[in-house]
């Protein structure tokens, strides 16, 4: 007995039919999501006294050794501030008023840190 040399082909789907007027559904939208930035937060556990303000002055992230950045208060000793994306570590020190400078070394945040610092003056 010979086989039979045909061979059975599946047969392609067929194609869905939109009625007329309407459009076929789009395929759906995949959402691009941009990758988050890398933030720097910096604190400081310190009461200056009422009235007074601590400033960051600093490099990298936007700071400057020149002009002093406010931070922000959210209780009486507890001061923070979050810099821009950076991609080299942020060098800074505290200032109270943007006129008195803590003592002691430069502070270093690494770029995408949190970090807490007690400033001496």
């Amino acid at each position: 007995m010979k086989k039979s040399s045909k061979t059975s082909a599946t047969p392609a789907p067929a194609k869905k039919r939109v009625p007329a007027g309407r459009k076929a559904p789009a395929a759906p939208a995949v959402k691009k999501t941009a990758p988050k930035p890398v933030l720097t937060a910096i604190s400081a556990r310190i009461d200056v006294g009422f009235g007074n303000t601590l400033y960051l002055r600093g490099e990298g992230s936007g700071l400057s050794w020149e002009r002093g950045v406010v931070m922000d208060c959210e209780h009486d000793d507890k001061w923070t501030i979050t810099l821009r994306e950076s991609d080299r570590p942020v060098v800074f020190k505290f200032l109270v008023n943007d006129e008195v400078w803590s003592l002691g070394e430069d502070y270093v945040a690494k770029p995408g840190s949190s970090v807490v610092f007690t400033p001496l003056f």
